[in-house]
């Protein structure tokens, strides 16, 4: 087994998930080795985020306040950021359509894991099975890329 490319694929699949699987080939891995590479590293990083989402969210409004704040003490106008980005717009949309199947199983796969576990904790965190359903798309996802890597 070559360690140092199932390390690579695990840090890389903890952040971006989507590509990860393709580097198997590259680092001579097998199928199971990729698969199991990707989807441990994903699930550490989805677990991480989601169950810490509550702190990073309290955080950036804290931050946001604090920002406010001292550009009220300093009379400058206060800076309006845009809030209907086009990723906002699709989350929204996905969100809508799909519901908390959509928003589990592909925000950590298109967006990133950290950003999609944040997101569906925010939307879902009150729902005890919501984890589970992280856990089982990136599985299924897993399956996916890393079968279609290995296909061609």
């Amino acid at each position: 087994m070559n360690w140092e490319g199932a390390i690579s694929l695990f840090g890389i699949s903890t952040f971006k998930f989507l590509f990860a699987p393709f580097g198997g080939k590259i680092a001579e891995l097998t199928f199971i080795e990729t698969y199991v590479s990707c989807c441990t590293g994903a699930i550490l990083s989805a677990s991480i985020f989601y169950f810490s989402a509550n702190y990073f969210i309290r955080k950036s409004i804290e931050k946001n306040a604090r920002i406010r704040q001292d550009f009220l003490e300093k009379g400058l106008p206060i800076p309006v950021k845009k809030r209907f980005t086009r990723i906002n717009k699709g989350v929204i949309r996905i969100k809508r359509s799909l519901g908390i199947i959509g928003i589990a199983f592909w925000a950590p796969f298109v967006l990133s894991v950290p950003l999609g576990s944040v997101i569906t904790a925010k939307f879902y965190g009150h729902k005890k099975y919501t984890f589970l359903l992280i856990t089982s798309g990136i599985l299924l996802n897993g399956l996916i890329t890393t079968g279609i890597t290995y296909l061609f």
